[in-house]
């Protein structure tokens, strides 16, 4: 049976200041992944290497997923999730940000619990479902279902400035993304057929726009893909996980996000929801116990604002964190 350690919410959570390479062999990074575990973990500290094991459960690119399982001296078998943050992420995610948010999103009853923080990562409980793919977001219940507990993560109250951080990221992803070098000779020679001087005055004119839309801001997931929803089959579960772009910003944005997302890594955008999808989307979003009910007008107000915003994921899609994943593949 799969059991995490049990920390309250309001509980100090255990950290560690050792780190782990993700650049080692597997089997010296396990070991080391195990003494960051019965460093932070007393009941652990004893206990032989040969009662762990660690295995991958994914590789992003801002993350590396271990399950570590445990046979505890009682005989209980424990899993926990050990997430390896990527090398040089904390220059586009704000780490202080994140744990903060999980801390009331967990709260909430979003994620996986945060159980330890250690040099370059932390310990979450152990989430027994699998990630969905594109064409899973597309069928009517689980989209429905995707839009009850968005608007559910839409009303979690995180501490701090509710000033949206959408272009705050997008101009620091812009710096970022028009002072690359490639080595690949080819690769340069794509990279400076981009006019950034061209994007950067869209991307001015595209705030500008934003500004007189005055639409809703709230903590927004901001990276709401495939990968980043998981189901138990079983129970029939739907779970929101990594939050490390989590901040407000607007509605329509986290709303547009998604939906980009059905084009899935190879933006194949043939998949983009059809407007009768979007507005079943809105149904269960505006009104998830009756979303029979909503107004007409409601519905075409969140396609409106939700359209407008759709155009500041594909940029931010392009310059920012993930803009690795959705570049290279163009380069």
């Amino acid at each position: 049976m799969d059991i995490a350690p049990s920390v309250a919410i309001h509980d100090s959570i255990p950290h560690h200041p050792l780190s782990v390479d993700t650049a080692l062999s597997f089997p010296v990074m396990s070991h080391r992944v195990i003494d960051v575990c019965k460093k932070l973990f007393r009941k652990w500290e004893k206990l032989d290497d040969s009662r762990f094991s660690v295995e991958t459960v994914s590789g992003g690119i801002t993350n590396l997923l271990l399950k570590v399982s445990v046979k505890e001296g009682n005989g209980d078998n424990v899993a926990v999730t050990v997430r390896l943050y990527g090398p040089n992420t904390e220059y586009v995610i704000d780490r202080k940000r994140e744990l903060q948010a999980i801390k009331y999103l967990s709260a909430a009853g979003f994620g996986a619990k945060l159980l330890g923080v250690f040099g370059n990562g932390m310990v979450q409980s152990f989430i027994n479902a699998r990630t969905l793919n594109p064409a899973d977001m597309k069928k009517p219940k689980l989209a429905a279902e995707i839009a009850k507990q968005l608007r559910r993560f839409h009303h979690v109250e995180i501490p701090g400035s509710k000033e949206p951080q959408l272009w705050v990221d997008i101009f620091k992803f812009f710096e970022k993304a028009s002072s690359l070098r490639f080595e690949a000779p080819d690769m340069q020679r794509r990279y400076e057929t981009i006019s950034f001087k061209e994007v950067h005055e869209e991307v001015t004119q595209l705030k500008e726009l934003t500004d007189r839309l005055n639409a809703p801001v709230v903590f927004s997931h901001n990276d709401l893909l495939s990968g980043n929803l998981m189901l138990d089959d079983e129970h029939d579960n739907l779970y929101f996980i990594d939050f490390e772009y989590g901040s407000y910003s607007y509605r329509g944005y986290d709303i547009g996000n998604h939906f980009n997302e059905y084009a899935g890594y190879e933006c194949d955008y043939s998949l983009y929801p059809s407007k009768d999808e979007q507005f079943h989307f809105f149904r269960h979003y505006l009104k998830p116990e009756k979303p029979y009910e909503v107004p007409e007008k409601d519905l075409k107000a969140l396609y409106i604002e939700t359209h407008v915003h759709v155009s500041f994921a594909l940029v931010l899609g392009f310059m920012g964190p993930n803009s690795g994943k959705d570049v290279c593949h163009r380069f």
